[in-house]
């Protein structure tokens, strides 16, 4: 039975959630603040925690920081801050998902399903080359020209994706079911080209004109060796 960390200071929304999740043979503990989530954090061990960015004794942001130090947990943020700039932010600290309040309980339990169901498929296992980079899944590193290039787990996820599928034409929509759902139903279009961006930043010599990830105008995209 999966273990499920949620951090939520509002008590009538911690309740339902933590209600829907047990109906769900989820085992579900609560926390309504920082204090508590690491404490529970430190001394329990969870297969994902759903993570409030706004509480009472700070933000949501930190503890998914300190988490990162020592865990690759899935992370998924309750936020209340829908445009670009919050959700970029905690998806490059580390989160891997974001789901904007108000939701409907029914798509958090289907994102929550989508995001443990990858980690209990992801089975694949040594090194990958591709031109000056070197893609190591059993460590989660990557490097290029032998220095090491930090990417947040998005990043990571959608690099795995290129990587394995060299010179293949991915559609975005392909990309998108990859990464999220099977039917990537939750999946906000402009946070693909958000990813896709910032990725490009950290891996190419030029962002703007990219050798490694091709656009194909109109179809998707294509790794390139």
């Amino acid at each position: 039975m999966k273990k499920i960390l949620l951090v939520e200071d509002d008590l009538t929304l911690a309740q339902g959630i933590e209600f829907s999740l047990k109906r769900e043979s989820y085992q579900v503990q609560v926390a309504h603040t920082l204090e508590d989530a690491e404490k529970l954090f430190n001394c329990q061990s969870f297969d994902l925690i759903l993570l409030d960015v706004m509480l009472p004794d700070g933000s949501g942001y930190s503890l998914c920081e300190k988490i990162r130090t020592t865990s690759q947990i899935p992370i998924i943020f309750l936020t209340a801050c829908d445009d670009e700039v919050n959700i970029v932010l905690g998806l490059d600290i580390g989160g891997d998902d974001y789901i904007t309040k108000p939701f409907r309980v029914k798509e958090l339990i289907s994102r929550i399903k989508a995001i443990l169901r990858r980690g209990s498929n992801n089975n694949i296992q040594g090194t990958i080359h591709s031109g000056p980079i070197t893609l190591d899944i059993l460590k989660g590193k990557l490097w290029k020209n032998g220095y090491e290039i930090i990417l947040s787990p998005m990043e990571w996820k959608l690099i795995n994706i290129f990587i394995q599928n060299p010179s293949q034409l991915l559609s975005r929509n392909t990309i998108i079911q990859k990464i999220w759902d099977d039917s990537g139903e939750f999946v906000d279009d402009n946070t693909l080209s958000v990813y896709i961006r910032r990725l490009r930043e950290k891996i190419e010599n030029d962002p703007s004109k990219p050798e490694h990830i091709e656009t194909v105008r109109g179809m998707g995209y294509r790794w390139k060796i």
